[in-house]
Parts: C-alpha cells; structure tokens; sequence
C-alpha cells in the first residue's frame, strides 16, 4: 500500500508500516476510543480506577475489539509508557511449550517498573496452544501473580483447558452491530478523503460480518483501486459475486429458464468471482432465500 495514506506518520505515533495499515493507524488508544462492547469497557475501566485487575479471559469472533481492548487498558493503567511493562504475543505463531518455559516466564517473573505493582501479558490466539503449553501457562500464570497478569484472547473459550478458564475473569465479545461498524468506516473514509456512496458502504458491511478489522481492511483495498467506494469497487476486491446477481440467476433457475441459469452462473465463475461456503456465504444464502420466498408469493397468486 502507498504511504500517501499518511501525512505525517510520526504525528500519530505511528512506524510508516503501521500507517500504511488503517487498522492500525485508526486503532483506538484509550478504552474511551472503542467501538461498542459497552459492558467490557465499562468493567475495564473500573480496573483501572482500582489499579488492580485480575487475569482475563477475552473471547469472541475475530475483528471485535479484544487485542485493542488490551492495549487500551494497559495504555490507561501504566499511561504513555505502557509497552515498558507490557508484551503481547501470538500464541498461533508461538504456541509450544518452550515459548511458556522461556518468552512467557521471562516476562512473568521480572517486577514492574511502574506504579502499577504488575505487568501485562496478551496472548493472542490462546486457544491454538497445545494442552501442553496451556498447562505450562497454567502454572506459569500461578507462581507470578505477583508481578504479572494475563490476558488471554480466544475465538473459542471451551478450547482453553479449565484449570486456566477458572483463573480467569471472562469477557464475552460481540460481532459489532452495522450501525457501530458503519460508524467507524465514514470517520476513516472522511479522514481519507474518500467518496463513499450507500451502496458502497453497506457492501463493506455487508462483507465484514461484524468483523469491524475486515471492514476496514475491505475499505482501504477497494481505496486503494479508487478514491470512490462504490458496490462494483468493494465486491470486485473481495472476488465474490453481487447479491444483485446472485439473486437473478436463482430466480431464473425457480422459474424453469435453467439455461439462462447456467449463462449467469458461468458468467459470474468466468469473471473470479467466489461463492465461499464459509461465514462468507452468507449473502449468497440470503439471495437464494429472498428469492424462493418471492417465488412462492408468485407462485400462490398464479394459482
């Protein structure tokens, strides 16, 4: 990506790697910054008034806020210096169990620097460490509660071992609703200089899923291809096919004229368009569903 996406990189605090990516450059600094997760925020913040915090257990979809809301609480509870006593971790990417004996341990049991009597911990993907590593966390986490807590973010909770799950204060996030997300994307296509039309905008929505990370990701690709953010931009750089079109070749195929169908459905495999079968699915579900309930209506006034 360009780096004419940023004016003055070290304004915000920002490597030029990281203001290049818009998920990080408009990622929120302080709990009072994050989108939605109301109940989260408000349990967090109380944290930080205390100053203390138990270990935490952060699970939801990806692309809700729980590697952020981690960030912004050690921001708010050790203020600008906060990376001195704070080290955030891809359990994915290291997720064995010499990484817990060495990186982990190391951290856990050095003091704090700060006023705060601790440090803070993130592993991110937590729930894609072995049982192994996880029982080394487990123990880890038990002999340095001292000088140091652990936050732990998960997409599944049931697969982190229970023993780890009981130390735990547990934060259920959310797929952010449209409204939240839609939000956020017209404050990022306003500072980009971006002309965003409706259509545009709800695709991206659409596409993102509740994954907040994913919309902005989708946005600044299909900038990337033009300052205009239109429906034809958002769904040509994600490679799948418009509801629009999906929805006439079903109706077509309803009504007998497999044919012309199958045309469509060439037409649109031709063009690299992807039909996925995952989560992403979902806008071709709710175009064959859209379409099998207007044919019924059809169906029940012909007769």
């Amino acid at each position: 990506m360009k780096q004419s996406f940023v004016s003055d990189p070290k304004s915000h605090g920002l490597t030029l790697l990281e203001a290049a990516l818009w998920t990080e450059k408009y990622r929120p600094k302080a709990l009072d910054e994050i989108v939605d997760q109301e109940e989260i925020v408000s349990r967090l913040k109380e944290f930080v008034k205390r100053g203390a915090m138990p270990h935490c257990l952060f699970a939801g979809p990806p692309g809700t806020g729980k590697t952020t809301a981690a960030l912004c609480l050690a921001h708010d509870l050790f203020g600008e210096r906060f990376q001195d006593v704070f080290l955030e971790l891809n359990a994915s990417d290291e997720r064995g169990i010499d990484v817990v004996r060495t990186t982990v341990k190391e951290f856990a049991r050095m003091a704090s620097l700060s006023q705060v009597p601790f440090k803070i911990l993130v592993l991110d993907e937590a729930d894609n460490m072995t049982n192994d590593a996880q029982a080394a966390l487990r123990r880890t986490m038990e002999k340095y509660t001292e000088t140091c807590r652990f936050v732990l973010c998960c997409n599944y909770s049931g697969r982190i071992i229970e023993p780890i799950q009981s130390r735990c204060a547990l934060f259920r996030f959310t797929p952010l609703p449209e409204s939240k997300i839609v939000e956020h994307l017209h404050h990022i296509a306003k500072q980009e200089g971006l002309k965003v039309t409706e259509s545009g905008l709800k695709s991206v929505v659409e596409v993102a899923e509740g994954d907040l990370r994913k919309g902005i990701n989708t946005l600044q690709a299909a900038a990337s291809m033009s300052k205009g953010i239109t429906e034809e931009a958002v769904y040509q750089v994600v490679g799948r096919a418009k509801p629009t079109d999906v929805h006439e070749m079903l109706t077509h195929a309803m009504k007998g004229d497999f044919i012309k169908a199958r045309e469509e459905l060439r037409q649109l495999r031709s063009s690299g368009f992807l039909f996925q079968r995952s989560r992403g699915s979902a806008l071709s579900k709710q175009s064959g569903r859209s379409t099998i309930d207007s044919f019924k209506v059809e169906t029940k006034r012909s007769s």
